[in-house]
């Protein structure tokens, strides 16, 4: 349930943020917003979120998911658009979401991932090898030393 609620938000903001961009600046309909959104929030989620989140941190998942985000948006407003220049509208709406990525990405790893950081620890904890140290005492007590404790 809590991969359905991440996913619905990604798409949410998504979808607003690419009909800003992509909608009223480069004159693409609300349809193929929509439909690049769900195409975008779906592939990203999986190969940027599942997948490369989990194994490195924030900075390097923002990036992959930049660089996925301009070329899927490349290749959906490539063809899409009545704009001269796609290049420059499959960036400015890949900074876009790269943004949102950032923030979206701490969210999933509070509230979505966080198993993930407890799995690690056991992981490591189980891999530590323990030894019992043993040693001779250095100082003698006499016998007076003895009674006084």
């Amino acid at each position: 349930m809590k991969h359905i609620k991440a996913l619905l938000i990604k798409f949410a903001a998504s979808l607003a943020l690419l009909y800003v961009i992509l909608g009223l600046m480069y004159e693409m309909t609300f349809g193929e917003v929509f439909i690049l959104s769900a195409v975008l929030g779906i592939a990203a989620y999986l190969i940027g979120d599942m997948f490369i989140l989990p194994r490195t941190n924030n900075a390097i998942a923002t990036i992959a998911d930049f660089g996925l985000a301009l070329m899927i948006i490349y290749l959906f407003a490539d063809g899409m658009t009545v704009a001269d220049n796609a290049f420059t509208a499959s960036l400015f709406a890949a900074l876009g979401v790269g943004l949102f990525e950032l923030f979206f990405h701490r969210y999933l790893a509070n509230q979505v991932l966080p198993d993930h950081e407890d799995k690690d620890n056991r992981e490591r904890t189980a891999d530590l090898q323990f030894q019992t140290e043993i040693a001779d005492e250095m100082y003698e007590y006499s016998e007076k030393d003895k009674d006084e404790k």
